[in-house]
Protein backbone atom coordinates (compact mmCIF):
# COMPACT_ATOMS: atom_id res chain seq x y z
CA UNK A 1 0.00 0.00 0.00
CA UNK A 2 0.90 3.49 -0.77
CA UNK A 3 0.41 6.74 0.95
CA UNK A 4 1.56 10.17 -1.05
CA UNK A 5 2.67 12.46 1.95
CA UNK A 6 2.47 16.29 1.21
CA UNK A 7 3.85 19.72 2.50
CA UNK A 8 2.54 22.99 1.24
CA UNK A 9 6.37 24.29 2.06
CA UNK A 10 7.20 21.88 -1.68
CA UNK A 11 5.51 24.37 -3.40
CA UNK A 12 7.75 27.14 -2.97
CA UNK A 13 10.82 28.87 -4.84
CA UNK A 14 13.12 28.61 -1.75
CA UNK A 15 13.01 27.07 1.63
CA UNK A 16 12.13 29.33 4.18
CA UNK A 17 13.44 29.11 7.18
CA UNK A 18 11.62 28.46 10.04
CA UNK A 19 9.53 31.60 11.23
CA UNK A 20 8.75 32.11 15.25
CA UNK A 21 5.59 30.29 16.99
CA UNK A 22 2.08 32.02 15.69
CA UNK A 23 3.79 33.97 12.61
CA UNK A 24 4.64 33.07 8.98
CA UNK A 25 7.62 33.30 6.63
CA UNK A 26 8.01 37.13 5.11
CA UNK A 27 6.49 36.89 1.37
CA UNK A 28 9.62 38.06 0.06
CA UNK A 29 11.02 35.06 1.50
CA UNK A 30 9.59 32.87 -1.24
CA UNK A 31 6.85 32.87 -3.76
CA UNK A 32 4.66 29.65 -4.40
CA UNK A 33 3.98 27.76 -7.46
CA UNK A 34 1.58 29.11 -10.18
CA UNK A 35 -1.12 27.18 -9.92
CA UNK A 36 -0.62 25.31 -13.78
CA UNK A 37 2.86 24.22 -11.97
CA UNK A 38 1.11 22.14 -9.08
CA UNK A 39 -1.24 20.92 -11.62
CA UNK A 40 1.29 19.99 -13.86
CA UNK A 41 3.59 18.11 -11.00
CA UNK A 42 0.60 16.09 -9.27
CA UNK A 43 -0.86 15.00 -12.67
CA UNK A 44 2.14 14.43 -14.48
CA UNK A 45 4.62 13.82 -12.15
CA UNK A 46 2.72 11.89 -8.77
CA UNK A 47 -0.16 10.05 -11.25
CA UNK A 48 -3.44 12.29 -10.12
CA UNK A 49 -6.36 12.53 -11.39
CA UNK A 50 -9.04 14.94 -10.53
CA UNK A 51 -11.62 12.56 -11.59
CA UNK A 52 -10.41 9.69 -9.22
CA UNK A 53 -9.85 11.66 -6.12
CA UNK A 54 -8.21 9.58 -3.32
CA UNK A 55 -9.16 9.94 0.57
CA UNK A 56 -7.10 12.36 2.12
CA UNK A 57 -6.90 15.21 4.61
CA UNK A 58 -5.38 18.60 5.42
CA UNK A 59 -3.75 18.93 8.68
CA UNK A 60 -1.93 21.96 9.82
CA UNK A 61 1.70 20.49 10.87
CA UNK A 62 2.94 17.74 8.97
CA UNK A 63 3.43 15.73 12.18
CA UNK A 64 -0.35 15.34 11.83
CA UNK A 65 0.66 12.66 9.63
CA UNK A 66 0.56 10.30 11.97
CA UNK A 67 -2.46 11.08 13.74
CA UNK A 68 -4.25 10.80 10.01
CA UNK A 69 -2.51 7.12 9.58
CA UNK A 70 -3.33 5.43 12.64
CA UNK A 71 -6.57 6.54 12.36
CA UNK A 72 -6.56 4.83 8.63
CA UNK A 73 -5.36 1.78 10.00
CA UNK A 74 -7.85 1.37 12.53
CA UNK A 75 -10.21 1.91 10.35
CA UNK A 76 -8.87 -0.76 7.91
CA UNK A 77 -8.43 1.72 5.20
CA UNK A 78 -4.47 1.18 5.54
CA UNK A 79 -2.20 -2.02 6.59
CA UNK A 80 1.16 -1.55 7.96
CA UNK A 81 3.48 -1.65 6.88
CA UNK A 82 3.11 0.49 3.95
CA UNK A 83 5.10 2.74 1.42
CA UNK A 84 5.55 6.47 2.05
CA UNK A 85 6.36 9.37 -0.88
CA UNK A 86 7.00 12.03 1.36
CA UNK A 87 6.91 15.22 -0.81
CA UNK A 88 8.31 17.75 1.24
CA UNK A 89 11.43 20.83 1.10
CA UNK A 90 12.54 18.89 4.01
CA UNK A 91 13.44 15.52 4.86
CA UNK A 92 11.42 14.57 8.71
CA UNK A 93 13.49 12.53 9.42
CA UNK A 94 15.14 14.24 12.74
CA UNK A 95 18.25 16.74 12.00
CA UNK A 96 18.28 19.66 14.44
CA UNK A 97 16.47 19.91 17.87
CA UNK A 98 15.00 17.37 19.05
CA UNK A 99 17.30 15.26 16.87
CA UNK A 100 17.35 11.82 16.28
CA UNK A 101 18.99 10.47 19.68
CA UNK A 102 14.79 10.18 21.79
CA UNK A 103 14.01 7.88 18.76
CA UNK A 104 16.99 5.58 18.39
CA UNK A 105 17.98 5.19 21.87
CA UNK A 106 14.43 5.38 23.85
CA UNK A 107 11.62 4.71 21.18
CA UNK A 108 14.11 1.38 19.71
CA UNK A 109 13.94 -0.02 23.68
CA UNK A 110 10.28 -0.26 23.87
CA UNK A 111 8.46 -3.32 22.55
CA UNK A 112 7.40 -2.78 18.52
CA UNK A 113 3.84 -3.26 19.40
CA UNK A 114 3.96 -0.66 22.07
CA UNK A 115 5.40 2.06 20.27
CA UNK A 116 3.04 4.13 18.16
CA UNK A 117 1.38 5.72 21.49
CA UNK A 118 2.67 9.04 20.48
CA UNK A 119 0.79 11.50 22.64
CA UNK A 120 4.03 10.37 25.32
CA UNK A 121 6.44 11.38 23.00
CA UNK A 122 4.08 14.79 22.60
CA UNK A 123 4.05 15.18 26.47
CA UNK A 124 8.07 14.95 26.53
CA UNK A 125 8.53 17.65 24.08
CA UNK A 126 10.32 14.89 21.56
CA UNK A 127 7.94 14.81 18.52
CA UNK A 128 7.11 17.20 16.18
CA UNK A 129 7.11 18.75 12.47
CA UNK A 130 10.27 17.98 11.49
CA UNK A 131 10.89 14.23 12.86
CA UNK A 132 7.48 12.79 12.53
CA UNK A 133 8.53 10.76 9.52
CA UNK A 134 11.84 8.93 11.69
CA UNK A 135 9.30 8.20 14.48
CA UNK A 136 6.71 6.25 11.84
CA UNK A 137 10.32 4.38 10.54
CA UNK A 138 11.02 3.45 14.49
CA UNK A 139 7.25 2.13 14.68
CA UNK A 140 7.71 -0.18 11.83
CA UNK A 141 4.73 1.72 9.40
CA UNK A 142 6.60 1.90 6.65
CA UNK A 143 8.04 -0.46 4.35
CA UNK A 144 9.82 1.59 2.15
CA UNK A 145 10.17 5.75 1.54
CA UNK A 146 10.96 7.90 -1.64
CA UNK A 147 11.58 11.26 -0.62
CA UNK A 148 11.00 13.82 -3.48
CA UNK A 149 13.03 17.52 -2.57
CA UNK A 150 13.69 20.45 -4.66
CA UNK A 151 16.47 22.09 -5.81
CA UNK A 152 16.45 24.44 -2.63
CA UNK A 153 15.87 21.38 0.13
CA UNK A 154 18.36 22.33 2.29
CA UNK A 155 21.60 19.22 2.85
CA UNK A 156 19.19 17.72 6.11
CA UNK A 157 18.98 14.23 5.43
CA UNK A 158 21.10 12.14 8.41
CA UNK A 159 23.68 10.06 8.22
CA UNK A 160 21.62 6.75 7.91
CA UNK A 161 20.32 8.07 4.92
CA UNK A 162 23.68 6.59 3.19
CA UNK A 163 24.38 7.23 -0.25
CA UNK A 164 25.62 4.00 -2.09
CA UNK A 165 26.61 5.18 -6.07
CA UNK A 166 23.80 7.20 -7.72
CA UNK A 167 21.00 6.15 -5.10
CA UNK A 168 21.24 5.52 -1.29
CA UNK A 169 20.95 2.46 0.75
CA UNK A 170 18.55 0.94 2.84
CA UNK A 171 17.44 2.60 5.94
CA UNK A 172 17.99 1.25 9.04
CA UNK A 173 17.76 2.34 12.58
CA UNK A 174 20.27 1.57 14.82
CA UNK A 175 21.51 1.85 18.16
CA UNK A 176 23.54 0.32 20.69
CA UNK A 177 20.20 -0.01 22.92
CA UNK A 178 18.78 -1.63 20.04
CA UNK A 179 21.29 -3.90 19.92
CA UNK A 180 20.47 -5.20 23.13
CA UNK A 181 16.61 -5.70 22.35
CA UNK A 182 17.71 -7.61 18.97
CA UNK A 183 16.86 -11.00 19.56
CA UNK A 184 13.98 -10.25 21.71
CA UNK A 185 12.29 -7.82 18.79
CA UNK A 186 14.17 -8.76 15.91
CA UNK A 187 16.20 -6.18 14.37
CA UNK A 188 14.84 -2.89 12.20
CA UNK A 189 13.95 -3.59 9.06
CA UNK A 190 15.58 -2.62 6.21
CA UNK A 191 13.20 0.23 4.30
CA UNK A 192 14.25 0.59 1.19
CA UNK A 193 15.29 4.64 0.21
CA UNK A 194 14.91 6.58 -2.74
CA UNK A 195 15.68 10.18 -3.34
CA UNK A 196 14.32 12.60 -6.06
CA UNK A 197 16.27 16.12 -5.75
CA UNK A 198 14.36 17.75 -9.46
CA UNK A 199 10.83 17.70 -9.29
CA UNK A 200 11.12 17.52 -13.29
CA UNK A 201 12.34 14.37 -12.65
CA UNK A 202 9.89 12.74 -10.85
CA UNK A 203 7.59 9.93 -12.60
CA UNK A 204 5.74 7.88 -9.88
CA UNK A 205 2.51 6.21 -10.82
CA UNK A 206 2.14 4.30 -7.45
CA UNK A 207 -1.95 3.35 -6.29
CA UNK A 208 -2.12 5.47 -3.77
CA UNK A 209 -4.49 4.44 -0.81
CA UNK A 210 -4.85 7.77 0.76
CA UNK A 211 -2.88 11.30 0.92
CA UNK A 212 -2.47 14.05 3.40
CA UNK A 213 -1.61 17.43 3.19
CA UNK A 214 0.32 19.64 5.65
CA UNK A 215 -0.38 23.57 5.55
CA UNK A 216 3.06 23.80 7.72
CA UNK A 217 2.49 27.45 8.44
CA UNK A 218 6.29 28.37 9.97
CA UNK A 219 7.40 27.09 6.56
CA UNK A 220 5.41 28.90 3.80
CA UNK A 221 4.83 32.37 3.38
CA UNK A 222 0.67 33.27 3.49
CA UNK A 223 0.15 33.28 -0.17
CA UNK A 224 0.93 30.06 -0.35
CA UNK A 225 -2.29 29.19 1.26
CA UNK A 226 -3.84 29.55 -2.31
CA UNK A 227 -2.72 26.40 -3.25
CA UNK A 228 -4.22 24.07 -0.29
CA UNK A 229 -7.57 24.37 -3.08
CA UNK A 230 -5.77 23.37 -5.63
CA UNK A 231 -4.59 20.23 -4.20
CA UNK A 232 -7.60 19.30 -2.61
CA UNK A 233 -9.03 19.00 -5.71
CA UNK A 234 -7.55 15.47 -5.74
CA UNK A 235 -9.10 14.57 -2.31
CA UNK A 236 -11.27 12.91 -0.89
CA UNK A 237 -11.75 14.35 2.75
CA UNK A 238 -11.63 12.10 5.47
Amino acid sequence: MWVLDLDLDFFLSDCCPLAPKGERPSEECASPWKEEAVVSFLENGLGLDKTRPIPGRVTETHDGALTFWKQQMDAGTLSRPFSVVHVDAHADLGIGKPGPGFVLNNVLGIPPAERDGFSRYYAQKQLDEANYLLFALAFRWIDALTLVRDPFSRPDLPPFCERDGEGYRPIRLRSFVASLFENRYGAEPEIPLRVYNDPAAVCIREPFVCMNLARSPRYAPASAEALVSVIERYMTPV
